[in-house]
């Protein structure tokens, strides 16, 4: 290793947490590329408003999301969060926490059946929610600290499903240790992912977390340290690269 890439490793190691084959193959391919990489990466380390601990886990939240599933980051942001004191309840209830995303198959997809349905003239107009309904939304605005519009038409066609999830999301808000204001950034950094995107879901988290005491340093935290999955891409390919260019001579 040049002198320029064992110092590249020890910024990245130190600000990071981590260097691992990935970062081996890409100092090799493009330490320029590399280093700009590091200098963003490292902004929300130096500012810290999370914390090592919280920044873990919010990224951890990004690579395990079913969106993503990037094994690498979350192996590393699981060691981070260990390496920054966090708990095995801790770490479980993010993954927890992370796998309400599939729910919003039927937040996009309900409104739009409820719309089909209407313009075949196969939605019959709803009534006054029946007793049962009206006590699952009271249970899940208790439980989860909220109601949004979007569960309305959930609750009217399926009220079983309606409550395996309400029972599935509120898992970790009965049973969790995180603080509520953490527990939002987690929804946060799935939701904002760049293989998610779900608009309705962050703008509505970001406001709970609000709620919560959240202030808009760490909301910006949570961003910066969500955008980083870009890199996961040049991560993923760049051991691949370096084996077929020795393949061909061409190193």
């Amino acid at each position: 290793m040049t002198s320029h890439a064992a110092d590249l490793r020890r910024k990245v190691e130190g600000e990071l947490g981590y260097w691992d084959e990935e970062q081996e193959a890409l100092a090799e391919l493009s330490p320029g590329f590399l280093e700009t990489w590091r200098r963003m990466a490292s902004v929300p380390v130096r500012k810290n408003f999370l914390g090592a601990k919280n920044r873990a886990l919010v990224g951890l939240a990004a690579s395990a999301a079913a969106t993503h599933l990037y094994a690498p980051g979350v192996r590393r942001q699981v060691r981070n969060a260990i390496e920054a004191g966090a708990s095995a309840e801790e770490l479980a209830e993010v993954l927890a926490l992370t796998a309400t995303l599939g729910i919003h198959a039927c937040n996009i997809g309900v409104p739009l059946l409820l719309e089909v349905l209407e313009e075949t003239g196969r939605h019959e107009a709803s009534g006054p929610l029946t007793e049962r309904q009206g006590e699952l939304k009271a249970d899940f605005t208790r439980d989860r600290g909220y109601w949004h519009a979007f569960w309305d038409g959930l609750l009217e066609l399926d009220p079983d499903f309606f409550e395996g999830y309400l029972d599935f999301s509120a898992y970790p808000w009965r049973h969790g240790v995180l603080e509520p204001k953490m527990k939002e950034f987690i929804y946060c950094a799935f939701d904002a992912a760049a293989t998610h995107l779900y608009v309705p879901g962050l703008r509505m988290h970001m406001k709970n977390a609000l709620g919560y005491g959240a202030t808009k340093e760490e909301l910006m935290e949570v961003l910066e340290v969500v955008s980083l999955i870009g890199m996961h891409g040049a991560e993923m390919a760049a051991p691949i690269l370096r084996e077929e260019l020795a393949r061909y001579g061409s190193t």
